[in-house]
C-alpha cells in the first residue's frame, strides 16, 4: 500500500460488516457452494431445486437452501415460486448475476491451466487424467467436490 492509501472505513450490506470492495466480493459469491450454483445457473439457465440438488449431490438441502437464499438477498439470483401443488420453486440468475458468468469463465480457465500443468508434469508411471468433454467452460455434469474440497465435474 502507498503512504496516501484511504483509510478503510467499515461499511456494510445486508446486515454484515466490510472494509473494502474485494470482502464484500467475496462475502457475496464466496464459500464451497455459491461460485458452483452460480456457475451452474449461468451455464444451464433457469434450475429447479431439485434439480440444482441432483447436480450437487454432495450439499446437503439445508445447506444449499441456506446458499440459494443468501444469493438471493444479494441480488445475484431469483427464487420464481409457482402457486400450484406440488409447489414449483425456479431459480435463476438476474442481471447482477449474470455478470459474474465472464468471471467464473475466467476462473475456470485458470483452473485448466493447473489441471494442464499437473498433468504435464504427472510422473510417467501415473495415467494421464482424461481430457474433458468440450471446451469445459460449462459444467455438464454433476458436480462432486473432492476431498481437497474442490470441484469436480
Amino acid at each position: 500500500m502507498t503512504k496516501n492509501a484511504p483509510r478503510c472505513i467499515p461499511k456494510e450490506h445486508n446486515g454484515k460488516q466490510y472494509y473494502c470492495s474485494m470482502e464484500l466480493a467475496l462475502m457475496m459469491v464466496g464459500g464451497k457452494w455459491k461460485p458452483i450454483i452460480l456457475w451452474l445457473l449461468g451455464a444451464q439457465g433457469t434450475l429447479r431445486f431439485g434439480e440444482l440438488r441432483r447436480l450437487m449431490p454432495n450439499v446437503t438441502q439445508k445447506m444449499l437452501t441456506q446458499q440459494l437464499r443468501e444469493l438471493e438477498a444479494d441480488g445475484l439470483v431469483l427464487r420464481r415460486a409457482h402457486p400450484q401443488v406440488p409447489p414449483r420453486v425456479e431459480y435463476s440468475l438476474t442481471g447482477r448475476g449474470a455478470g459474474l458468468v465472464p468471471i467464473l469463465k475466467e476462473l475456470s480457465a485458470w483452473a485448466r491451466e493447473i489441471e494442464a500443468e499437473k498433468d504435464a508434469t504427472a510422473r510417467p508411471d501415473e495415467p494421464a487424467a482424461p481430457a474433458p468433454e468440450g471446451d469445459g467452460s460449462a459444467c455438464s455434469g454433476t458436480v462432486r467436490l473432492s476431498r481437497s474440497g474442490g470441484a469436480r465435474v
